[in-house]
């Protein structure tokens, strides 16, 4: 499930309908108010095997965009307008939002999941990283299995007059990048990334270059960056790797589950 807040103190939460719900959906909750602001129906614009994974919300445009990686191949990018409900499925199966093939290693043993018959496979998942500039023009994304971080215009993606041919051809290759999950981007344009990997967190600055900033064997899945109203950038290390569904059916985590925190290169926009 995807989480974020803005800056108008509203929550936004992906339903992902897995824990028995009817719908797939988008809802947004005033914290301070303690109130709905929105429920979202997003089944629509969801195909059979759609995972809601994250989501960068827009509040000035009102606009929210979802990537859904789906099972790979039908990966897409979900444009919602907050004020009508209505949900737009775009890029679906364009080389942007689609993961290569490429195996996650993590401390020397690749991701993989055990089937019910015993055999086990390597997931390739498709976009997941997903975040606004701090202007809201455009939007930074990747599939999570690839090594390209990639942008579009967010006029283009609200434009519903373009094809999906035309709005495939305003997709930019903005930098190389590691294997990542979540990722934020300061008020200067530096995009913060989890090095999965290399249990790592690196950053892709202005001039399009991928560097570390830190590594340590505690990073273990970084994951859900957010600036915090102190002016540091939170994280998570999940260990998502140790558990049973991503571990060939064995539980290897182990305690303590961290919230880190880091000083950037530059401010952010809190919740961002």
């Amino acid at each position: 499930m995807g989480l974020q807040a803005d800056a108008n103190n509203v929550v936004w939460l992906l339903d992902n309908a897995m824990r028995g719900g009817e719908k797939r959906r988008l809802v947004g909750w005033h914290g301070t108010e303690d109130r709905l602001v929105v429920d979202i129906d997003l089944s629509e614009a969801s195909v059979e095997g759609s995972f809601l994974n994250d989501l960068a919300v827009d509040a000035d445009r009102q606009t929210a965009y979802v990537a859904d990686p789906a099972t790979g191949s039908d990966a897409g990018i979900l444009v919602v307008d907050l004020a009508s409900g209505e949900a737009r499925r775009v890029l679906q199966g364009h080389f942007s939002v689609t993961p290569i093939q490429t195996d996650l290693i993590i401390d020397g043993a690749p991701v993989r999941i055990r089937r019910e018959d015993g055999s086990e496979f390597r997931p390739r998942v498709g976009v997941n990283p997903i975040a606004l500039d701090r202007s809201g023009e455009w939007l930074y994304y990747g599939p999570m299995h690839g090594y390209t971080m990639y942008r579009i215009p967010t006029q283009a993606l609200r434009d519903k007059s373009l094809s999906e041919q035309e709005l495939g051809q305003r997709v930019e290759r903005w930098a190389g990048r590691p294997i990542s999950d979540g990722i934020s981007i300061d008020d200067e344009g530096n995009i913060y990334l989890g090095d999965l990997s290399r249990n790592a967190i690196g950053v892709i600055g202005p001039d399009r270059r991928y560097r570390q900033l830190v590594s340590d064997t505690q990073l273990s899945w970084i994951d859900a960056f957010s600036y915090g109203p102190d002016g540091r950038l939170y994280a998570v290390a999940n260990q998502l790797h140790r558990t049973a569904v991503l571990n060939g059916g064995e539980d290897e985590t182990r305690a303590p589950y961290l919230v880190i925190r880091i000083r950037p290169l530059a401010k952010g926009t809190t919740g961002r």
